[in-house]
């Protein structure tokens, strides 16, 4: 007979769905917590434009108090979308004006449920 996961010793917070066989909740998405080269890795950049989309304004990642960078899931989803301005051809300074529409454009049509 099969024990519950806790009795055998696994974490409580796993959860099940139908949809997925194991879910473990991870980080809030604001939340820093990849290092350069893992962040530059998830998102098939270079640590190097990283460094140059922040230096840019495009992002601000967390620091620690040492100073090192921590990258948050939000910020992978920004540099996934710089990377598509990119292939699209815009240079950085057009990809600040779209990041900067489209996040205004969210937040008016948040405010705009919010309201109905």
């Amino acid at each position: 007979m099969r024990g519950s996961m806790a009795a055998r010793g696994k974490p409580e917070n796993v959860q099940r769905s139908e949809d997925e066989a194991v879910r473990v909740p991870g980080p809030e998405h604001d939340r820093g917590v990849y290092g350069i080269s893992v962040a530059a890795e998830l998102v098939g950049m270079g640590v190097q434009n990283l460094r140059l989309y922040e230096a840019r304004g495009l992002l601000a990642p967390e620091r620690t108090n040492g100073g090192t960078r921590r990258y948050s899931a939000d910020d992978l989803d920004r540099l996934r979308r710089i990377g598509n301005l990119l292939d699209a051809g815009l240079n950085l300074a057009g990809i600040a004006m779209v990041i900067d529409l489209q996040d205004e454009n969210i937040q008016l049509r948040a405010e705009k449920h919010a309201r109905a």
